[in-house]
């Protein structure tokens, strides 16, 4: 289901469910916290459902949408998380039904005003919106600097505008919710460089610039990335996590 949405990632979805980092299990334990009742979750935008399958060690029943069919298709499959394809506007909801709603790196996708008004038709009084995004990953400051210049210098031009809210750490967006104040939480792994890789392919920006230009930006940069690895097998990989959550 397309509905017109800005999709940036149906191409490489199976790459995606693969090599996308996974979200710290004791920020859902936290966000679980704030809600009286765990009937009920939303994950909007769920991709291929890496927030869906933390929410169901706390919630009886969740709804995992995305707009992507490919996303869905490549989604991990659980007892109790429900996938649907729908644009984050418009869910097949009753009013007031959920308790908590999450949104992993993609809010800046969507058309605030409208995903807002159905945000609170949703959700029960009191439940919790929670929504977060992270930027460019830490290795050692060698890794990060050819990270960066790959991030910035080769693909600066090919990063969709939406980009610089995620650079900002969603700080200049609208967010008209009871704000709760978040601790610090990270995306930290033990990656091989095969997994860097792959990770690294997965950016939209990559996918742009191949369809422009025939060139594998990625794959151009693996000797100076191989070099700045070094003989190690596995580096540990982190990313911060910018969290806005408030209540209905």
């Amino acid at each position: 289901m397309s509905g017109g949405f800005p999709d940036h990632f149906s191409r490489q979805a199976d790459a995606y469910q693969v090599y996308r980092p996974g979200y710290p299990a004791e920020m859902f334990d936290w966000l679980a916290s704030l809600t009286p009742q765990h009937h009920v979750a939303w994950d909007c935008a769920t991709g291929s459902g890496q927030s869906a399958i933390q929410l169901a060690r706390h919630f009886q029943t969740v709804f995992a949408t995305d707009a992507s069919q490919a996303q869905l298709h490549n989604a991990v499959q659980l007892g109790g998380v429900q996938y649907l394809a729908c644009t984050a506007e418009q869910v097949p909801f009753a009013d007031h039904r959920i308790d908590l709603i999450t949104v992993a790196q993609a809010l800046h996708w969507f058309r605030l005003d409208e995903f807002y008004a159905e945000v609170r038709r949703v959700l029960k009084q009191g439940g919790v919106l929670a929504v977060w995004t992270y930027n460019l990953l830490t290795i050692t400051p060698e890794l990060d600097a050819l990270i960066h210049e790959l991030y910035a210098d080769v693909l600066g031009n090919y990063w969709p505008f939406e980009r610089k809210h995620i650079e900002s750490g969603y700080q200049e967006l609208a967010f008209p919710f009871n704000r709760v104040a978040a601790p610090d939480f990270a995306m930290g792994m033990d990656w091989t460089l095969e997994h860097l890789l792959g990770y690294l392919s997965t950016w939209s920006a990559v996918q742009r610039y191949m369809a422009e230009r025939g060139i594998d930006p990625v794959l151009s940069m693996q000797p100076r990335l191989q070099s700045a690895w070094g003989d190690v097998r596995v580096r540990y990989t982190q990313w911060p996590l910018s969290l806005l959550v408030g209540r209905n």
